[in-house]
């Protein structure tokens, strides 16, 4: 039975894709820190996905590494989407209860940095459909 029968390549695929967006992550936030590093993924992906039209958050998430698309789909709730943020404020206060209470976070800096690995990872076609979905007044964070 080879690797590939089993299964076990794509796992290790993920495994080690998902282990580069947190690496990633990490550089950009200058942290030492994987956990921070998944939870921040988690916060934002979470945020981002419940901002996006059904279609389009299934659109996006199709091009997640599977690890990433099970952060990403984690107790999702459709009855509530899309939410309607108004302002920045509003959409980076549902980045902190991902952290310890006492933690030193910048959400808005979490977030560029996150943005910033799904705009080098995911195709330029789909971010453009998530841009042209996302609120007007949030699409700034994309830098």
């Amino acid at each position: 039975m080879s690797i590939t029968a089993t299964g076990l390549e794509t796992l290790e695929k993920t495994v080690q894709k998902t282990q580069e967006w947190l690496k990633e992550i990490e550089t950009e936030m200058e942290w030492r820190d994987r956990h921070f590093a998944l939870q921040s993924l988690r916060a934002v992906l979470h945020a981002l996905r419940d901002r996006l039209p059904i279609r389009e958050a299934i659109d996006l998430g199709d091009q997640l590494p599977i690890l990433v698309r099970g952060l990403y789909y984690e107790s999702w709730d459709t009855s509530i989407v899309p939410v309607k943020d108004k302002k920045v404020e509003d959409f980076l206060a549902h980045i902190p209860p991902y952290f310890p209470k006492d933690s030193d976070l910048d959400p808005e800096r979490v977030t560029r940095a996150v943005f910033q690995i799904l705009k080098r990872h995911v195709s330029e076609g789909e971010i453009g459909h998530v841009l042209s979905n996302f609120p007007r007044a949030l699409r700034g964070l994309w830098g």
